[in-house]
């Protein structure tokens, strides 16, 4: 049974038999290793190697032994951080996971230097401040205060600070499953990039616990021709071919789809909810569902990324010459995919959308490299929710936020929450910082955070793990 389902008396018990600590994060160790992160530039072409050293110097300088902090990776250019936190053994491992790079800013487009955080009107600008040098700067120091307090839990705590989640060869986690698996073998997974208080004009609606998260794949739509002298246009362009294809593409809708997750995210909405978003909430829970209210909450780009499969384009290119017919056309189409399907089938029905035989559509893998055909496996299912893990999470949001409901989640788009849960690590994407639903700035121009929002993210995960790990 979920804890969302249980009697708000036996929450309310659970929450008072669980011992907090005494003590409290401290905020400015959590915002000095942000400050660090932001300000070591950690995208694709500069590489994590720097800031990982950087930050297993520190766990080096606090006593962690050199057996248990480990620089490691198949490219020396995009090395991980692997740390261990002794406990006594009394229960499994616990994981948490975080990556290290970043997209790409450039300073043009900013107001404030990406690569270095500022303080601006009581929030932290820098690129990664919300994807997610915040929560990896919040689980060092967890670790980090831990030892200064010489806490004992009664289990090891892994942290695992990686490369190459935002795409490009070298993945982190993906790598040290394959070769480093007995190093990071956890009973479950806690992953910081996702989840999070949802907040409305500041003030917090509920708790997200990402507990399934889209398929990502790129595919690219590419047309050719023999092209010729733009003094003599022809109604067989290249450019045409392909953007009459993204138009049919733009027009179509993927089917409907709920599941488990997506079930109770829209149950436990639609009491948050009011008036017809509410009711439509309700809706389309029944069977049938309503068409009705289906088209209206589609019209919400959060909800109907939530409802189905979406593919949008994200790149356009074309042509060699503005005086010349193009000889070909490309476009690069993300795809964020329900689960319980794989890339090879969305590839076909990519090909069925388009209707135009001139149109060839092929996969781009994480490395960037072109194949015919995508994957055919199959996305993971939703992970069922552990008492394990919900019961003294919902217990803490009563605590932080005066009965902050806990509410299961689909992510819109993907994390390396993927690799775990395929090697049979149940993975909760789940943080602690607070961020209102229409200043999502992931991956964005002037990206990010109020520094009240990060201290008690700090303070969400330092009580959060005490109470998973002997809470003494």
């Amino acid at each position: 049974m979920s804890p969302r389902r249980l009697p708000a008396a036996l929450l309310l018990a659970a929450a008072l038999a669980l011992p907090l600590a005494a003590q409290h994060a401290d905020p400015a160790l959590a915002q000095a290793l942000l400050r660090q992160l932001v300000d070591t530039n950690t995208t694709a072409a500069a590489g994590t190697t720097a800031a990982a050293r950087a930050l297993a110097q520190r766990l080096l300088a606090a006593g962690f032994p050199p057996a248990d902090v480990s620089l490691l990776g198949a490219n020396p250019n995009k090395l991980n951080l692997v740390v261990r936190y002794r406990g006594t053994g009394a229960k499994p491992p616990i994981l948490l996971i975080g990556h290290l790079d970043v997209v790409q800013a450039r300073r043009q487009d900013w107001s404030t230097d990406p690569f270095q955080l500022v303080i601006k009107n009581g929030y932290f600008y820098g690129r990664g401040t919300q994807d997610m040098k915040d929560g990896d700067a919040i689980f060092l120091a967890t670790l980090l205060q831990f030892k200064q307090e010489n806490y004992q839990p009664d289990r090891d705590i892994i942290l695992a600070l990686t490369a190459a989640e935002e795409g490009g060869a070298d993945n982190g986690v993906q790598w040290l499953l394959a070769h480093r698996r007995a190093l990071i073998q956890a009973a479950f997974v806690l992953n910081a990039d996702g989840g999070g208080v949802d907040a409305v004009h500041g003030q917090p609606q509920f708790l997200a616990v990402d507990a399934s998260e889209k398929l990502y794949a790129d595919f690219q739509l590419s047309t050719t021709n023999p092209g010729g002298h733009s003094s003599l246009p022809v109604p067989d362009n290249a450019i045409y071919h392909l953007t009459d294809g993204l138009a049919r593409l733009q027009r179509f809708q993927f089917p409907f789809e709920l599941n488990s997750v997506t079930r109770g995210f829209f149950r436990a909405y639609s009491r948050l909810d009011s008036g017809q978003r509410a009711a439509d909430q309700r809706a389309i829970l029944a069977t049938p569902p309503d068409p009705a209210a289906l088209r209206r909450l589609s019209a919400d780009p959060l909800f109907n990324a939530t409802l189905r499969t979406t593919c949008v384009p994200t790149r356009l290119s074309a042509g060699d010459a503005n005086n010349a017919l193009p000889q070909n056309a490309e476009a690069i189409v993300n795809c964020r995919i329900m689960p319980g399907h794989s890339a090879l089938d969305i590839q076909r029905q990519l090909v069925s959308i388009l209707a135009d035989p001139k149109i060839t559509v092929r996969y781009v893998d994480d490395a960037g490299g072109i194949r015919g055909q995508a994957p055919d496996a199959v996305s993971n299912p939703p992970v069922q929710l552990s008492p394990e893990v919900m019961r003294p999470l919902q217990a803490l949001a009563n605590q932080m936020w005066h009965g902050l409901p806990v509410v299961p989640d689909m992510a819109t788009g993907a994390s390396d929450g993927k690799y775990t849960n395929a090697a049979g690590m149940p993975t909760y994407a789940l943080s602690g910082v607070s961020i209102d639903e229409d200043d999502v700035r992931a991956h964005g121009r002037d990206e990010n955070l109020a520094v009240a929002s990060f201290d008690t993210g700090a303070q969400f995960y330092y009580r959060f793990l005490k109470l998973l790990t002997g809470g003494r």
